[in-house]
């Protein structure tokens, strides 16, 4: 009998009921005089009672402002601290923390706060090249609804504490008998490639969960320490990072602002971090720094990589030189909260680098016929969709566009090509949207790029398809070389694969680059690949 490709998580451990104010509350009573939060740039600690503390201040102070239950709070920040307490804060009372992206400029940042109705703003005064005090200004005026602006850093923030100090706990305590876990807590605007982002709209119960088996899977404890380089802006840094840290009593460990490899090994030999998080382009980075072996990362047991396929070479080289044994791979989005599958600490070095994993505890996941709906046997290709308690409520205030995504059946619809092997493991073998049909051939770029990452020559790959009058579309590689001043030539990759790939797998055209165009969590955009051809 054919076996279809469907899978359910079933699991003995039951799904947590609280809200993340009160599974907090448990972990400070639990592990107050451990660590919770390391900022390693500024030097600064949190033990769990004096986090626990500083959120409740936060978000007595945000009562006192003026916040009500549902109300939109915005945070435009890199990471640090401060971003962490208003996570935790704006959770307590019942607040929707709307997540924005650091890199945006002043049209993004106008669509976000008009969208979302953002009446109080915590922001970074400044980052690289972007004034956020300044953008901020520019926007005020066509923002109606936001009514304060808080800046990290500056004097307000700590007038902003201040108001906390005092107020009846009577109050907070009433707030938070108000919540459900299946509130909305956190908006976080996904990038799409064409229109304005969508609002992804996650409640207690979708996030708080999906960060707590993550981290049951990697098997912490409250003796961990997780070195968080992603950024917090993403659900790979404030739930499977912070939510997991705090769910098992564990500590959260910033090594920078944004992502600096030399600052992140710095910080897990300094801390003695546990397990490490990254996406393969920080891995590569990280394994690649001229003083990489000078590093102590002894400590390291475990961590996770995911934003982006995990190139096998690099994943084998993280296992063995970064002494990462039991490092995950997690795959999801975030409209899933975001993991719907992961691989687990004993799985073999074939599953950890052939697949992302098997589905999650309380997850349902099948791959199915994208044009009939139909579950397909395992080991074909096709839609990976995903059900359970982690697909999010809906795109913020935008029905039309949830239902497109999210069907009649609480399905989520992930638009990523996948194959479900015998064993239940997953393979992820594209975006519908990346497949390149070449002559009639349906390709997928990630066999073509985990094979050309062991060419000699070649540091990172990406593959994508460019219009051909001939084939319709073509295969062009964009590759970062390992030596600037020896790149590889086309004559060279061609001759690479012509033994090894069918014909028409062979690229027929390469780019040579300093680097990938990148999203802030971690995803190279292939379209801007695609758009720079020939540029």
């Amino acid at each position: 009998m054919v076996t279809g490709s469907y899978a359910h998580g079933v699991s003995g451990t039951a799904l947590l009921g609280d809200t993340i104010g009160g599974n907090l509350d448990r972990a400070v009573q639990a592990y107050g005089e451990r660590e919770a939060l390391v900022d390693v740039a500024s030097g600064r600690r949190w033990t769990y009672a004096q986090f626990g503390a500083d959120v409740e201040q936060l978000a007595c102070a945000l009562l006192a402002t003026g916040v009500a239950k549902g109300d939109r709070v915005g945070i435009w920040a890199v990471n640090c601290p401060e971003w962490v307490l208003v996570q935790y804060a704006t959770a307590r009372i019942g607040a929707i923390m709307v997540n924005i992206n650091p890199a945006y400029r002043v049209h993004e940042l106008e669509y976000v706060l008009r969208q979302a109705g953002i009446s109080v703003l915590f922001a970074s005064l400044s980052h690289k090249s972007s004034d956020y005090r300044a953008m901020v200004e520019q926007v005020r005026g066509n923002c109606p609804a936001l009514r304060r602006t808080v800046f990290i850093g500056d004097p307000g923030w700590g007038r902003l504490m201040a108001d906390g100090v005092g107020r009846p706990h009577a109050e907070l305590a009433a707030r938070e008998a108000e919540l459900s876990c299946d509130d909305p807590v956190n908006i976080q605007y996904t990038s799409g490639t064409t229109g304005f982002p969508k609002g992804a709209t996650l409640s207690h119960h979708n996030v708080l969960n999906n960060g707590y088996f993550v981290g049951e899977l990697l098997a912490y404890t409250e003796t961990d320490r997780i070195c968080i380089p992603v950024p917090f802006y993403h659900c790979f840094g404030m739930v499977m990072g912070n939510l997991a840290a705090t769910s098992h009593g564990a500590c959260m460990v910033i090594p920078a602002a944004s992502f600096d490899p030399e600052a992140t090994l710095r910080a897990v030999e300094q801390e003695r971090c546990t397990s490490l998080y990254g996406v393969p382009t920080m891995f590569i980075a990280e394994l690649n720094l001229p003083g990489f072996a000078a590093y102590d990362l002894s400590s390291l047991r475990t961590g996770i990589m995911a934003g982006s396929p995990c190139p096998a070479e690099v994943m084998k080289r993280v296992v063995a030189e970064m002494h990462m044994a039991e490092v995950s791979i997690c795959y999801g989005m975030t409209e899933t909260s975001p993991v719907s599958t992961q691989t687990r600490t004993d799985d073999d070095l074939e599953r950890r680098t052939g697949t992302v994993g098997r589905v999650m505890p309380h997850v349902e996941v099948k791959i199915v016929d994208p044009a009939s709906g139909v579950t397909v046997p395992r080991g074909e290709p096709g839609e990976l969709r995903t059900r359970g308690y982690s697909v999010m409520l809906g795109y913020w205030d935008e029905p039309e566009r949830t239902a497109e995504t999210i069907d009649a059946g609480r399905w989520m619809h992930t638009g990523d090509l996948a194959v479900m092997r015998e064993d239940g493991y997953v393979e992820i073998v594209g975006r519908i949207k990346d497949m390149i049909i070449r002559g009639g051939e349906n390709v997928y770029p990630r066999e073509i790029e985990e094979f050309l990452h062991r060419h000699p020559k070649i540091a990172d790959v990406q593959v994508v398809a460019v219009p051909d009058q001939k084939y319709g579309e073509e295969i062009l590689a964009c590759v970062i070389p390992r030596d600037p001043a020896d790149p590889p030539t086309l004559d060279e990759v061609t001759a690479y694969c012509r033994e090894r790939l069918a014909h028409y797998k062979v690229p027929r055209h390469l780019r040579i680059l300093d680097a990938f165009p990148m999203t802030v969590s971690g995803k190279v955009r292939k379209v801007e690949l695609r758009e720079g051809y020939g540029a």
